[in-house]
């Protein structure tokens, strides 16, 4: 039984490691939340990951990215990601797409069945329309919510996105989830601590908000985030239930 998965055969049994290992996941985001997601489902034994993200690491993604480090710096986040997990998995099949997720890639990006998608996507626009094709298309998901300005990892909870609190990106969504119509349950990863005030101007030249006022972060909410949707997207893999009635802090 020695092998990358042994523990996890031991926990799950040897039947579930096999169903992991059939089983594609797409993380949309390859941030501090997608990250640690990616990280957590390929040593579960997930058999394919396609990872998407445009960005590349940055200096700033240090304190709390897995893949960043000074090496990997300037690259794609989607490449250093693939690199990593190849590096102790060779039987994972990695697919990158180094773009910016919007509507019109859907037809490309599940051109192969996907069995699970984790949304760690920081534009809301992008994430109405991410959830709403796999609403559409009955392909199950978490959506990643707000996630900066805080540091208490123990906070974090699995909820559907009618029924959150505390999160302003979270009450944003829900606004937009009834405007544009969306109908369907929303699995959403949030936290119920109480965000800070982060007002401090890093670049005031910067056209963009996100890059003139940016979020603070830490590396414990992001990570914890990331390791809870892949615990979700692994339950619902292995029993079919696609519940978010797991509210617990």
């Amino acid at each position: 039984m020695e092998g990358y998965n042994e523990r996890t055969a031991l926990l799950l049994g040897n039947n579930q490691v096999e169903q992991l290992k059939q089983a594609a996941v797409m993380v949309v985001g390859i941030g501090g939340v997608g990250s640690y997601c990616a990280e957590a489902l390929a040593r579960c034994g997930i058999g394919q990951l396609i990872l998407v993200d445009h960005d590349s690491v940055s200096l700033s993604n240090l304190n709390r990215q897995i893949h960043a480090n000074y090496e990997t710096i300037g690259r794609l986040k989607t490449d250093v990601m693939k690199e990593r997990i190849l590096s102790y998995r060779k039987d994972c099949e990695v697919l990158t797409y180094p773009m910016f997720y919007q509507a019109e890639l859907n037809e490309q990006l599940f051109q192969t069945k996907v069995d699970f998608v984790v949304d760690a996507i920081d534009t809301i626009s992008a994430k109405l329309d991410l959830i709403s094709y796999c609403l559409a298309h009955r392909i199950s998901f978490i959506s990643s919510m707000g996630m900066a300005n805080r540091m208490d990892p123990t906070a974090v909870c699995i909820s559907e996105l009618m029924k959150t609190s505390y999160d302003p990106l979270a009450k944003v969504m829900r606004s937009q989830v009834r405007k544009r119509r969306i109908k369907g349950k929303i699995p959403v990863v949030y936290s119920v601590e109480q965000p800070i005030k982060q007002n401090q101007i890093i670049d005031s030249a910067a056209e963009i908000r996100k890059l003139r006022i940016p979020p603070a972060s830490s590396p414990f909410v992001p990570a914890a985030a990331g390791l809870a949707c892949a615990g979700y997207a692994v339950k619902v893999i292995l029993t079919g239930t696609n519940s978010a009635n797991t509210d617990r802090k």
